[in-house]
């Protein structure tokens, strides 16, 4: 360090009883660019330390009141940075060894020479401005890491765009479907309590629940007519092909994949690809499932008949409820629909185009057919 004492200079802090030797301290670390500070006890040390950002501590290690062991300690809970070298008239080789233990930096013996303590001293500073930088390093790259994972992640989500546009291209009744989906599906999670990341996963889920379809036959996902028993166990294939498509890609998201799998499963078990029965069905995947429907009762494909009434798609959903849904969702659906919280989302070209506003949800008429379309 330079000589002389400038505005920006780092302070260093002398704790010592005796104050003939603080002196003798303070003018050598002044000589070397430190603004200084003086303390006769622990006591005055901390409250130094909690009025000014010290950068290095020379402390006695024997004072009367807080030994120089506890002011260590205490120092190193309020400022972890501070360098800090203790000072000793004993040559006491397990006290030494206490204090570099407890974060102490060096290490000085009465009496001393003026050359040792600023070689000690720069050596302790020099350590200190180490851990500094690679503290910095660190936080720089989890900094990284944070930013490359949000580029993956932002990877991942234009993948599972192009699968969905894909699939749009198969199936143009499907143009908006998981969108909306992943929205009703986010209102009902909220609705029900969810943790936010649940529900984050929810609405992931929403969003790929149908990709399976990629390996639907185009004449059947496009059929106007009624469905053959043989082009419906054909399309029922879809939730376990989005399941094996999507499963190296969702590893961190479990929540979301048994989504995919199992949004196509009944409470009574009479749903696919397992046939699950109940609680056995994961509580997600019968959110999804409601929320599926709920489009698909509003959807207008050809093949169905007119939209029902708010009243009498709700009276729908309930008389299901038990058999096909889960009765806890229903009853969901049933609260934000009062709160007007549940509302129709507009229909749009663009499968992941972003939904605002909040308008009327009306609810329509629900088929088993209707529910394997959607």
């Amino acid at each position: 360090m330079s000589a002389g004492v400038v505005g920006n200079a780092p302070y260093c802090l002398v704790v010592d009883d005796e104050e003939r030797l603080r002196q003798v301290l303070m003018h050598i670390m002044r000589g070397d660019g430190f603004r200084c500070l003086e303390a006769g006890s622990g006591e005055e040390a901390l409250e130094h330390l909690q009025r000014h950002p010290i950068s290095l501590m020379l402390s006695d290690l024997k004072m009367p009141g807080m030994s120089g062991v506890e002011l260590l300690r205490r120092v190193h809970e309020q400022q972890p940075d501070v360098a800090v070298v203790m000072i000793t008239a004993v040559p006491d080789v397990e006290a030494a060894v206490s204090c570099l233990a407890s974060g102490a930096m060096d290490y000085l013996l009465k009496p001393f020479h003026i050359e040792e303590v600023r070689v000690r001293v720069a050596k302790a500073m020099d350590r200190r401005r180490l851990v500094l930088e690679n503290r910095h390093y660190q936080e720089r790259l989890k900094e990284r890491v944070v930013a490359q994972a949000s580029r993956l992640e932002e990877m991942f989500f234009a993948g599972v765009q192009a699968l969905a546009e894909a699939l749009e291209l198969k199936d143009p009744y499907t143009r908006g479907h998981s969108v909306r989906v992943s929205q009703y599906s986010s209102i009902l999670g909220r609705t029900l309590g969810l943790d936010e990341e649940v529900v984050r996963q929810i609405e992931l889920g929403g969003h790929v629940h149908d990709i399976g379809k990629i390996g639907v036959r185009e004449a059947v996902l496009n059929k106007t007519e009624p469905l053959t028993a043989d082009e419906y166990e054909h399309i029922m294939i879809h939730p376990l092909v989005g399941w094996r498509v999507l499963a190296p890609l969702l590893g961190e998201a479990p929540i979301a994949l048994s989504i995919v799998r199992s949004h196509h499963e009944r409470m009574d078990g009479r749903g696919v690809p397992d046939g699950l029965v109940g609680e056995a069905i994961p509580f997600e995947a019968r959110i999804v499932a409601v929320a599926d429907a709920i489009d698909a009762m509003t959807s207008g494909r050809p093949y169905r008949g007119n939209e029902l009434t708010l009243e009498q798609a709700l009276a729908e959903l309930q008389r299901n409820a038990g058999t096909q849904f889960d009765a806890r969702v229903v009853a969901a659906v049933e609260k934000a629909v009062v709160r007007g919280e549940l509302c129709l989302l507009p229909r749009t070209t663009d499968q992941f185009a972003a939904v605002t506003g909040a308008v009327r949800i009306g609810l329509a008429q629900t088929s088993s057919e209707a529910l394997v379309r959607d």
